[in-house]
């Protein structure tokens, strides 16, 4: 996917294969997509959000986000998580999205990783 160097090719297609992907288009083109795994291989993890952007603050991300939350509700997932580095504006996304600071994360070179969670409604 264009702008995520942070997988091989070889990822990326498992990522598809294993339905790890979710991708938003208008008419035929790609305008955004989500890639997410498993933290402690159980734990739905939100790993990249990209938005094209001539496309952002459509409410696009925000639906992909929902979509995706949505399916982990389904599949009997309690939370989920994701994370955001502490200079992005990223952050006051996922707050707005109604997720919550959970921790915090300094990689050698990197600047501070915030981690989030969110508690998935449980059906009653």
């Amino acid at each position: 996917m264009k702008g995520d160097h942070h997988v091989t090719e070889e990822v990326l297609r498992k990522k598809i294969s294993d339905k790890e992907i979710l991708i938003a288009e208008s008419g035929n083109e790609i305008v955004g997509w989500f890639r997410f795994g498993y933290f402690w291989d159980n734990i739905p993890f939100m790993n990249m959000l990209i938005i094209e952007e001539d496309y952002r603050r459509k409410g696009i991300g925000r639906k992909l986000v929902h979509c995706w939350e949505e399916e982990m509700k389904m599949k009997k997932h309690k939370y989920v998580l994701t994370s955001t580095q502490s200079d992005e504006e990223a952050q006051h996304f996922y707050r707005k999205l109604g997720y919550n600071d959970a921790g915090s994360l300094i990689l050698p070179g990197e600047v501070l990783e915030i981690i989030f969670i969110k508690t998935l409604p449980s059906e009653t």
